[in-house]
């Protein structure tokens, strides 16, 4: 029926003088039905089936009273089902483009105050939605190839079919957005299988996707409460099976962002909930090697739950610590930069509870060979706020730290860390000079101590080659035998 359609375009719409009710037309698939008129026939052009009859779609919705703009709406949504091939643009062009039009119609009749919307046409709404953007994305689209990060720096996939993919999500967003929208109607239909097939569009490799998909599902968060522990709880699987199975996911920042703003409204005090959420959730999600990808949005997170409780921010070291990187010095750069971020919020008491931990892992830091990570762990003490809370654990903090800087400051290949530990080491000094030299006065002691083992050692294995050295050789083998082993061969 396109090219029937299409054929009307010049000419002005004509309305039947029958209009069905949408309600007594309803198909068994749940569709809107056509009316009991005699049906018209079909082109080879594929036409949806539940097309209202009593009302022609190129109708303009200023021609229709108001009393019909609803069954309007319903038929227009009806036309924009059939679904088209863009993958080549020069097939059913004029179908294409009386499609985007339509789209655009709709989308201003939304935007225009309309009346409340009916449940059959909430109903279709979602149904033209469901028929154009859900959607199973090939495997070479997605990047879930399980053959580790060599395409990360490529280019994102752009969907051929975005020009109308975008009106269908700005008309899905001002639907949801809308003040005739019911929320206590729309829930039967924006349902849990809805939302989970949203979800599974976040894996879109189009940004653009993605930026509507977040915009979308963060309006049905705030205006269906009903709905909320379930998003949050589908949002947190996304993220356990990204953890723990794949580390492939598009939409990992996009998902906390919306965290971000959902976190600042949570009541207090936390539900334990919320508290799992960080600790199985959250924490978790430092783990994987994309972790640059999506590090600002999750440090946000992880602050706003802080902020929200301070007790918090021991558990959330206590995590970064596990999950600490060893080999990787580019995700060590951003752990020392969320670990400053929570210690310029951190109570005395929280801080004293993760200090002694923390701080040997700040002190290899401090002597690692890659210079940044050097440098970032000793950016610490530029912190005002850091050195208050060392200053007044310093009998702890100190004795830890010491031989990284006393190494730092002897043997350090970069110079400016050489410089910046010097001036660290200075500042201990001025903080409390009696505790300082009595550090240094133990690690020297410590330092002669390795030096006897060392010796010790290089003695044993020279006493130990001079004795294979008089042993008999048995074929091109020297054999050793100790006077254990002898006792055991007798």
């Amino acid at each position: 029926m396109w090219k029937n359609l299409l054929s009307k375009l010049p000419k002005k719409s004509v309305k039947h003088d029958s209009v069905n009710s949408p309600r007594n037309n309803s198909d068994s698939n749940g569709g809107l039905g056509r009316a009991g008129s005699t049906p018209r026939k079909m082109s080879s052009a594929v036409f949806p089936a539940s097309v209202i009859s009593g009302i022609e779609p190129l109708v303009s919705f200023k021609d229709v009273p108001t009393s019909e703009k609803m069954n309007l709406f319903i038929s227009k949504l009806s036309l924009c089902c059939v679904v088209f091939d863009f993958t080549d643009p020069s097939k059913n062009t004029a179908e294409k483009e009386l499609k985007r039009a339509t789209l655009i119609e709709l989308l201003d009749f939304v935007c225009s105050n309309p009346p409340k919307f009916t449940e059959p046409a909430i109903h279709a709404m979602c149904k033209t939605c469901a028929v154009n953007l859900f959607r199973v994305f090939p495997p070479n689209y997605r990047s879930s190839n399980g053959q580790g990060n060599e395409n990360d720096d490529d280019e994102p996939t752009f969907d051929p079919a975005w020009p109308h993919l975008q009106i269908m999500y700005d008309l899905l967003l001002r639907f949801v957005t809308s003040s005739s929208l019911e929320a206590k109607v729309a829930k039967k239909y924006i349902n849990h299988s809805f939302i989970l097939r949203l979800l599974d569009l976040f894996d879109s490799e189009d940004p653009r996707e993605r930026e509507c998909l977040k915009a979308i599902l963060h309006r049905i968060y705030g205006k269906f409460m009903v709905h909320r522990p379930f998003i949050r709880k589908s949002i947190s699987n996304v993220f356990y099976q990204f953890v723990i199975e794949s580390e492939k996911h598009n939409g990992i920042s996009e998902m906390l962002e919306i965290f971000g703003s959902v976190i600042t409204g949570f009541a207090l005090p936390l539900k334990e909930e919320h508290k799992i959420f960080l600790w199985r959730a959250l924490i978790p999600l430092h783990k994987p090697k994309s972790l640059a990808v999506y590090f600002q949005q999750l440090s946000y997170c992880v602050s706003q739950f802080i902020e929200k409780d301070p007790k918090l921010a021991s558990i959330v070291i206590r995590g970064l610590l596990d999950y600490w990187p060893i080999t990787n010095s580019q995700k060590e750069v951003m752990f020392l930069g969320e670990v400053e971020e929570i210690l310029e919020v951190i109570t005395m008491d929280e801080f004293q509870k993760i200090m002694v931990p923390l701080f040997w892992r700040i002190g290899c830091c401090v002597s690692s060979y890659h210079f940044q990570v050097a440098e970032r762990a000793l950016f610490l003490w530029n912190n005002d706020q850091i050195v208050t809370l060392i200053a007044h654990n310093r009998h702890a903090i100190l004795p830890i730290l010491f031989p990284a800087l006393e190494n730092n400051a002897r043997s350090h290949w970069n110079q400016a860390v050489q410089s910046l530990t010097l001036n660290i080491r200075k500042l201990f000094v001025e903080m409390d000079d009696e505790l300082f030299w009595a550090c240094q006065a133990q690690y020297k002691e410590e330092q002669q101590k390795l030096a006897s083992l060392a010796l010790k050692r290089k003695k044993e294995w020279e006493r130990l080659e001079s004795q294979a050295q008089l042993l008999p050789i048995a074929g091109n083998t020297a054999v050793l035998v100790t006077p254990s082993a002898t006792k055991m061969a007798c």
